[in-house]
């Protein structure tokens, strides 16, 4: 990748997220009547439902703060988090402690599941935006909700289960993957003893538990104690998932510099992007049976943003990292194929949903699970990358 091509990406990806995304959600998402974010937008950002996700709450008051830390101490930004924070605090907690899933416009709790991502994503936003405003007690509230989810992890028993565990146990790799994000983005603010418990535990659970080499791929979905699971659900790969898994091992080690997370990360890497890439159509399917078996998923075959948002941040820093020519030219296939197709010219920001032939599926902007995360995440790490790999190249 030379000079030239690496100042044109880091273009395209400030740009990207200064002059599209930012602006978009900016007019848009802000419910200046309630408080929080809407974020069910049409195309052109109209609003078509008003209920929260709690995930999306956080998830925006999380990038806002993360944009005032590391871009630029724009009030604004600071401002729209702030709304985001406050809507959670006042609305979004259950009197145990643990959060919702879903609330209405106005924050009356709709719905609670049995998983805590609600909670990864809270500790996210509270952590950051304690940065962003030099606020020591959203600071401790994130910590404190840190500890209550590690509770939970530690003690499973805490929580419904998903299907009857004396008939067929299961465990899912989402929980380890997430742990290891919160924890990262946690760790900013001051480090703590149970940190790297938490990191130790959840690496050697993707590596004992998840990756299966005699299958070359990291499983969705094994048995308690990473058995494989001859069904639907233990032969899914979720490409996406396991990418997004890989990057987060390449930046645990570029924090610690311990060569084996880097070539776990390297494995799960090639693997995933093995099963995932449509060789007729192109782009990441979004769910693959690894015996090419029926999968359970009818949108199986379809084509989502994120997993190509993770996908190619996840090549950039490997080829950084590693200097694997594969790498680049992987970035640039993922990177040439999303831009072709996701980025809407008319109205800003990206389709989410794509058929598997990369015509657009759905034109919402953002829903239940689609708001200001993956894709501004994808732009804002590759800019940053991109100017260190400048600032490299031009050493003499």
């Amino acid at each position: 990748m030379n000079a030239q091509r690496i100042q044109e990406l880091i273009q395209i990806h400030r740009d990207g997220l200064l002059k599209d995304m930012i602006p978009f959600w900016m007019a848009h998402a802000r419910d200046a009547e309630y408080g929080g974010y809407f974020h069910y937008l049409d195309r052109d950002g109209s609003v078509y439902h008003t209920d929260k996700s709690v995930w999306v709450q956080g998830r925006i008051a999380w990038m806002f703060a993360l944009l005032y830390n590391d871009v630029e101490r724009c009030p604004e930004w600071l401002a729209m988090s702030r709304q985001g924070i406050e809507f959670i605090e006042k609305h979004c907690f259950d009197t145990d402690g643990r959060m919702f899933f879903e609330v209405t416009r106005e924050g009356r709790p709709l719905r609670k599941r049995r998983y805590i991502f609600s909670e990864n994503f809270g500790v996210i936003a509270f952590a950051e935006y304690g940065r962003a405003a030099n606020d020591q007690r959203r600071i401790e509230q994130a910590r404190e909700l840190y500890r209550l989810l590690i509770n939970y992890v530690r003690n499973p028993h805490l929580l419904p289960p998903k299907v009857i565990p004396e008939t067929r146990a299961s465990k899912g790799h989402a929980l380890a993957m997430i742990l290891i994000a919160t924890t990262q983005l946690l760790r900013k603010t001051g480090d703590d003893p149970l940190y790297a418990e938490v990191m130790n535990a959840s690496l050697a659970s993707i590596f004992e538990e998840f990756m299966h080499p005699e299958k070359k791929a990291l499983l969705e979905t094994v048995g308690p104690r990473g058995e494989f699971l001859n069904s639907p659900e233990g032969r899914c790969v979720n490409a996406g998932h396991a990418i997004e898994t890989a990057w987060f091992i390449m930046e645990e080690y570029r924090h610690c510099r311990k060569p084996v997370l880097l070539e776990q990360a390297c494995r799960i890497l090639d693997w995933s992007l093995a099963w995932g890439w449509d060789k007729e159509y192109g782009g990441l399917l979004y769910f693959v049976d690894i015996e090419g078996r029926p999968c359970d998923q009818y949108e199986h075959d379809m084509k989502l943003w994120w997993p190509h948002n993770e996908a190619i941040y996840a090549c950039l820093l490997a080829y950084h990292l590693t200097g694997r020519q594969d790498y680049a030219d992987w970035f640039e296939r993922l990177h040439a194929w999303a831009f072709a197709h996701f980025p809407d010219r008319q109205y800003g920001e990206w389709f989410k949903y794509l058929h598997r032939d990369g015509t657009v599926a759905n034109q919402a902007k953002g829903n239940r699970w689609a708001g200001l995360f993956h894709l501004p995440r994808m732009y804002f790490k590759c800019w940053k990358l991109l100017e260190v790999m400048a600032a490299n190249a031009a050493k003499p």
